[in-house]
């Protein structure tokens, strides 16, 4: 290969490289530490800002030495940005020091070590006598062909099949091949440097390789050491990191880290979510269910044989695949996924709700926590409208709407919310040990809510003085005055951000 060649082919790989090593690492953040906006824009700030200090650096480089330095930069890039995704997994998993500050100072310097690799680049293929105009047209041409290339690549393919760890070695691998393939090409002008760049190439690429043969391993420990049980099954889907651990007899699943539900207690959150709605609604064949992949809500809604229709709405289609095919699971959601009356549509709930022509009877909204803009929309003034077009006459709606003793703010802004949107409300609570006091609001357009007082289905913890009690909120839980959530706010977030931060570890 011509030398000019190699090294625009170098410079292709490098940028994929680069802008890998920035996903992951903002990735990682999301997912472990919430707010995906704030960590996104923290990390592409600083990477960014890394980068230009990287560039700045390559000034005291003397010309002589550029090419190897070159080679050098790409395995030091190799080592640091493939293992980065791991270290941050050991990281948060061991707890040995304040994870933001790991975070924030392993992104410094990848993207230091990243911001060099293009101005020497250049500075090779100019020494050589390259038309300048020529040369800048060329370099930056293929920088960006290859930030778009693992910018399609890496959410839709990579981090999917591989998980985080594995796609960060992967480009790890692919930046000491540079490294090697350089060397090779330039060994004739490198002289006897070239025997001591080459040995360090390939023991490099022997160490990412190791790591990429045990990256499964080393996270899953990791990730037992922050959840403290065993890992059982861990997917990074497009959408989320999910988790499932188990301990005896207890399963539990997280999401981006955060606990959805333990066997042993998930019951009383699932009873307490869908049956006061089920009961109080004056008819129940069409039922909707925006979230709740697990199938456990569904289990619950399907206990009630004048129910014709489930209709649930989950984004994530590995989700309910793997709540629909563990023998294990189908047994904690008594095999609901793959029940003839329920319809599983894998989309935005949000997106849904615009181009569905259904109507339905109870409406349950069992997402995630609005720990983030885009979960925040789906609890808005706008997407509980859309909604409201959905329902029939007399139809009742349950929000799952996070702790009203932990993120009391938080709690009230969903009940504002719902009533900006033209709902009558009527919050509850339950005790769900695994989470503690979790608040929940039961909503209508029309008729008296309020607590039912029989229960026309078996039950393992509610009953009609457990609900009456529910209705109920002590002082230190009561009403304040919050905003509702609209898009433009977004005040929900910033409630939710705020009240758990108390509570952070």
């Amino acid at each position: 290969m011509k030398p000019h060649r190699a090294l625009i082919v170098s410079v292709f790989i490098a940028a994929s490289c680069g802008l890998a090593y920035e996903l992951v690492m903002a990735a990682l953040a999301s997912y472990l530490l919430g707010d995906s906006i704030v960590q996104y824009s923290l990390v592409i700030g600083l990477y960014l800002f890394a980068m230009g200090i990287g560039a700045h650096l390559t000034r005291y480089i003397k010309e002589d030495d550029a090419l190897a330095r070159f080679i050098e930069i790409e395995l030091l890039v190799g080592l640091c940005g493939g293992l980065s995704a791991l270290f941050l997994f050991v990281a948060f998993g061991l707890a040995a020091a304040p994870f933001r500050t790991l975070l924030y100072a392993l992104v410094l310097v990848v993207g230091t070590v990243v911001g060099m690799e293009i101005p020497l680049v250049m500075r090779v293929l100019n020494r050589d006598g390259a038309d300048f105009k020529e040369l800048v047209s060329k370099v930056l041409t293929f920088d960006y062909l290859g930030a778009l290339a693992v910018s399609l690549l890496f959410p839709l393919l990579l981090a999917p099949r591989l998980g985080m760890a594995r796609s960060a070695l992967l480009f790890g691998i692919l930046n000491a091949a540079v490294a090697l393939l350089t060397a090779r090409v330039f060994r004739s002008v490198l002289g006897r440097r070239y025997l001591r760049l080459n040995l360090r190439g390939w023991l490099v690429l022997l160490v990412l390789g190791a790591f990429f043969a045990a990256a499964e391993r080393i996270a899953s420990f990791a990730e037992e050491q922050y959840f403290g049980d065993p890992v059982v099954y861990r997917r990074h889907t497009p959408y989320q990191r999910l988790v499932l651990t188990k301990w005896q007899d207890d399963i539990r699943l997280y999401l981006n880290g955060n606990l959805q539900f333990s066997s042993r207690d998930e019951a009383r959150y699932h009873e307490a979510l869908v049956l006061p709605a089920m009961q109080s609604a004056p008819r129940r064949e069409q039922v909707l269910i925006l979230g709740g992949g697990d199938g456990l809500a569904a289990r619950e809604v399907l206990k009630y044989p004048d129910v014709r229709r489930v209709v649930l709405v989950d984004l994530d289609a590995e989700m309910t695949e793997v709540f629909r095919r563990s023998a294990e699971l189908t047994r904690l959601n008594g095999n609901s996924l793959a029940h003839p009356k329920l319809q599983i549509v894998n989309a935005d709930a949000a997106q849904w709700l615009e181009s569905a022509t259904d109507s339905f009877d109870v409406a349950i909204i069992d997402l995630p926590d609005p720990s983030n803009f885009a979960l925040g929309k789906l609890y808005s003034v706008p997407m509980y409208r859309m909604l409201a077009r959905r329902l029939n006459p007399g139809a009742r709606v349950v929000v799952q709407s996070t702790s009203p003793y932990f993120a009391p703010n938080a709690y009230w802004s969903v009940v504002a919310t719902l009533e900006a949107a033209g709902f009558a409300t009527a919050p509850y609570h339950a005790y769900v040990p695994s989470f503690g006091e979790w608040g929940f609001v039961l909503a209508a357009r029309e008729g008296s809510l309020k607590a039912p007082e029989r229960f026309d289905v078996p039950t393992r913890y509610l009953t009609p003085a457990e609900a009456a009690a529910m209705f109920r909120f002590p002082p230190d839980m009561a009403r304040r005055p919050v905003k509702a959530n609209y898009l433009n706010n977004q005040a929900l977030v910033a409630y939710f951000a705020e009240d758990w931060a108390r509570f952070s570890r």
